[in-house]
């Protein structure tokens, strides 16, 4: 396996059931650098928040997308592992956010891009920086994406049609054992 491009969201981050995963799809990834996914909120995701899809929501869609998604593949390359292999050792968890400034805001039905990048890696913690970009309407992600590489995504260089919504910083996220997790919640 190159990377997850192809892959289902919810065949990586097994462990986020079908209301809590927050990524539709992947469109670019480089394993060491870094990756871009969508999501697009639906009716349930802005359910008595008039409409919006909360920045809480959006950190936690940018936290999967990036340290998740980018954890588990690097996880399962190092031990040999599946995605579903994997679960059944360490648990994905978000365990922090360094600085998020807001610049705009998403509704339901607003594709919006996760592009994130790689700043460290080691011992099962990740750290990423990036951008949430709202998506022009009747965009094709994946053919925007087809020639896309390590440069462009570093320097965030994307079309002025897309809408920059959030900018965030230092979104860490750590595979933990599940052996751990599950001796703390018989406490």
């Amino acid at each position: 396996m190159d990377n997850f491009l192809g892959w289902e969201p919810k065949d990586v981050l097994v462990k986020h059931g079908p209301t809590k995963l927050l990524v539709n799809k992947y469109h670019w990834h480089s394993p060491r650098v870094g990756i871009v996914a969508s999501y697009t909120p639906t009716a349930r995701d802005v359910e008595d928040h008039f409409g919006v899809f909360r920045g809480v929501d959006q950190i936690e869609a940018f936290a999967q997308a990036t340290t998740g998604t980018c954890n588990v593949f690097l996880e399962c390359e190092k031990q040999g592992l599946t995605p579903v292999e994997l679960m059944e050792v360490f648990l994905p968890r978000f365990i922090s956010v360094g600085q998020v400034i807001f610049h705009n805001y998403l509704e339901v039905d607003d594709t919006f891009i996760s592009i994130g990048n790689i700043k460290f890696y080691k011992f099962r913690q990740m750290v990423c920086d990036g951008r949430i970009y709202k998506v022009p309407a009747g965009l094709d992600l994946d053919d925007y994406f087809s020639d896309f590489n390590e440069e462009r995504l570093l320097a965030y260089d994307i079309s002025p049609d897309f809408t920059l919504i959030a900018d965030l910083s230092d979104i860490t996220g750590r595979a933990i054992k599940k052996e751990l997790i599950d001796k703390l919640s018989q406490l």
